[in-house]
């Protein structure tokens, strides 16, 4: 009778746990024992149970959810996400820019975003990204190139050899990174091959390299790393981060700007 009656009880708790991992991006035993009202080794055994089951990610200081992500975007979809979050990390962006800098852009809303907070400067922009190339011709203090090459129809974005081949001869004086999965483990991660390849050649050379992403993107990932997050010298994030994250990347030398 015990047996029976407890398993419910299980069940409900699993549920506690796995609603409270959904609503942050990295949780302790002890975070989970109080929300939970368990023993921690109660917790433990559940945890152990939910990792065999591939729900959730062992990480450093804690767990997260398995937030595997198998498919790119649409931009219309990323459109109507995060919108606030999007706009104060463009603002906190565009104070890296200097006057007559040289920036490679990548593709994404986050990344029009930040466009729209530097067109009173005379900037030379680099963009895989094609509507960002139309917005900003209407501007003249502005030069624009658009890297070429095939239009991954997903983000109306350039991909493939041609776009590689200029953006592995710049050297600009920052890049902007976006992306739909990242994390200390794990990196900077995409759905495919291409994308990949792609954003490791558009960081490359350039002297400041500044990922622009908000936080309900961490801890989740895909198939193919883009780099690593150490790689970075900047990450632009919205102050959703958790603490013990945020101290993880401090410690990895990278300059953190939540906003």
């Amino acid at each position: 009778m015990s047996s029976q009656s407890g398993l419910p009880m299980k069940k409900q708790r699993t549920e506690q746990i796995i609603e409270y991992l959904k609503q942050h991006n990295l949780v302790t035993v002890d975070d989970l024992v109080k929300a939970v009202s368990s023993s921690p080794a109660t917790i433990r055994r559940d945890l152990i149970k939910l990792d065999e089951q591939g729900v959730i990610t062992r990480a450093h200081g804690g767990v997260s959810l398995n937030r595997f992500v198998a498919n790119q975007p649409t931009t219309n979809e990323k459109m109507l996400r995060n919108i606030r979050e999007k706009q104060r990390i463009a603002e906190s962006a565009a104070a890296l820019v200097q006057s007559g800098d040289s920036v490679v852009l990548d593709a994404g809303t986050t990344s029009m975003a930040l466009v729209k907070k530097l067109i009173h400067l005379p900037l030379r922009i680099i963009t895989v990204d094609l509507h960002i190339a139309l917005f900003l011709s209407e501007f003249k203090q502005i030069e624009v190139i658009i890297t070429g090459g095939k239009v991954d129809d997903s983000s109306q974005s350039t991909i493939g050899e041609h776009s590689r081949t200029l953006l592995r001869a710049l050297n600009p004086d920052i890049a902007f990174l976006t992306c739909n999965s990242w994390s200390l483990e794990k990196g900077v991660t995409t759905p495919t091959e291409e994308k990949a390849s792609l954003k490791r050649d558009l960081i490359a050379n350039a002297a400041q390299k500044v990922l622009i992403a908000d936080s309900t993107k961490y801890a989740a990932y895909s198939l193919y790393r883009a780099c690593e997050l150490k790689e970075m010298t900047h990450i632009v994030t919205d102050n959703g981060l958790d603490e013990a994250i945020q101290q993880q990347i401090r410690a990895k030398r990278i300059t953190l700007l939540t906003v």
